[in-house]
């Protein structure tokens, strides 16, 4: 199925159309959600291949722009957790090692949107690298401050993604079935459900500090019940 930026997403069942648009509509929306957890599912079980059998530059043509984020945030979370018990192991260049791995990966991703591309794949990978580059800063922080400790708060004021069974008891809205696997993303002590609302191939701009500080103060005023929008003049960079 294609979006109107020409956007393939993948769809592992049709849906037939009938009956009033306010129901049809409302039963195509779940049904996008559950053709993008289906393909998320797909993705996050061939990333664990990027070394062996498909590099993670050329993985991307394989899934939309979004999941394709999704899946490579899933990744780099796990990947760095990883990173710390082998330090808690014993391993002290783990995290040092892990960034030369995230350098090289961006490498590859430049290298290849250097050379001709579509607008979309184009599109996908700029998207990539923009989250790339902010993951790998994390990284070169916690070396440059010899951080050991998966609970510094460095590590977790980072949105963190994650791949399993939704948390019971904790009054989370989740689209996706409980016996079923999903996206969970945390941050700081609040944890939410990856929601599949398609988005399309839209690019994401830079994070910057400011940026970690506003997901920060965000997601703990949602955590509380309250709201937040960011104020100030023209150009700023509030969006």
């Amino acid at each position: 199925h294609w979006s109107k930026d020409t956007e393939k997403v993948n769809w592992v069942a049709d849906m037939h159309i009938e009956g009033a648009v306010e129901t049809y509509l409302t039963q195509l929306e779940e049904h996008l959600r559950y053709m993008l957890r289906e393909e998320l599912e797909k993705a996050r079980a061939t990333c664990d291949l990027w070394e062996t059998e498909k590099s993670r530059e050329f993985w991307l043509d394989d899934y939309c722009s979004q999941l394709s984020l999704v899946g490579t945030q899933i990744m780099w979370t796990e990947e760095t957790q990883k990173a710390f018990e082998e330090i808690e192991s014993g391993t002290e260049t783990a995290m040092k090692d892990y960034k030369r791995v995230c350098d090289d990966r961006i490498e590859k991703l430049i290298k290849r949107v250097q050379a001709p591309l579509s607008k979309d794949i184009r599109n996908k990978v700029i998207t990539v690298i923009t989250i790339d580059v902010h993951g790998r800063d994390i990284i070169e922080q916690m070396v440059n401050r010899k951080i050991t400790d998966p609970t510094d708060f460095l590590w977790l004021s980072q949105l963190r993604f994650s791949w399993g069974l939704c948390p019971q008891g904790m009054g989370l809205v989740s689209y996706t079935p409980d016996d079923l696997r999903t996206s969970i993303i945390r941050i700081c002590d609040w944890t939410t459900i990856y929601c599949y609302e398609y988005v399309g191939n839209c690019g994401r701009l830079v994070i910057t500090p400011l940026t970690d500080r506003c997901y920060i103060t965000l997601t703990q005023a949602m955590g509380l019940m309250l709201g937040g929008a960011p104020a100030g003049p023209a150009g700023t960079g509030k969006t």
